[in-house]
């Protein structure tokens, strides 16, 4: 029987947890025996999934799918540009507000994001961003409320577009490049590679990313392996 990955593992046991606690509520099995079977820890990955992302001529490429003539380019030209531009997770994107973007020190931010484990953060918004936001506002008559919203097939603007919707255009406008299997999470991880790369500052990508600590943002970033410059390049054979 072939070996499971340690994540499929997880998965797994994360699912039979769940079946433990329903059956604990309906009272199939005893709190000491739900106890018990809760216990087993999940297997412990080695090593760090380095992830996709893309150069900045590739995510160049990719910002220039969207026709921006049209009221779909314009929408999802922000989408992409949020992703990229912001490092913004596929929820925080979707669930945006226009109330959200602020002034502040004078330049535009997005003010107070609340992320995973409820950590705030506010987002600077570079100004090729705010720009096609405001191309994105004044074409969809939007003041207030979701920044994105779905566009029907008649045109007409909605009140709000669900995170899935998110993922499938960033799936969709990749292809369009050659990429595949490339995913909203890969626009994030974009963006701190190239704020990286260009000399941005540890400490600093952490408070972009919303990360609790410089330890995970090193994960992250696969800052302990280069595969551009790798060492195995210069072995001489």
């Amino acid at each position: 029987m072939e070996a499971l990955a340690p994540s499929t593992i997880n998965v797994r046991l994360s699912a039979v947890r769940k079946l433990v606690a329903e059956a604990r509520q309906n009272g199939m099995i005893g709190v000491e025996d739900a106890a018990s079977l809760s216990e087993v820890p999940n297997i412990r990955q080695k090593g760090t999934r380095l992830g996709n992302w893309l150069t900045r001529e590739q995510a160049k490429e990719l910002l220039a799918v969207p026709d921006r003539s049209t009221l779909k380019g314009k929408r999802d030209y922000v989408i992409l540009g949020l992703l990229v531009g912001c490092a913004l997770r596929r929820q925080e994107l979707a669930t945006l507000d226009v109330e959200t973007i602020q002034l502040r020190e004078g330049r535009w931010v997005l003010a107070d994001l609340e992320g995973k484990g409820r950590r705030i953060r506010t987002v600077a918004v570079p100004v090729w961003v705010k720009q096609g936001i405001n191309a994105w506002m004044t074409a969809a008559g939007i003041e207030d409320g979701r920044l994105l919203r779905s566009i029907s097939k008649g045109g007409k603007v909605g009140d709000s577009l669900s995170d899935w919707a998110v993922w499938s255009i960033v799936e969709q406008s990749s292809k369009q490049i050659g990429i595949e299997h490339f995913g909203a999470h890969d626009l994030r991880r974009t963006c701190a590679k190239l704020c990286r790369k260009n000399g941005g500052d540890l400490e600093q990508i952490k408070f972009l990313l919303g990360h609790s600590s410089i330890q995970t943002t090193e994960r992250y970033l696969g800052s302990e392996q280069d595969i551009e410059i790798a060492v195995n390049d210069n072995l001489g054979l």
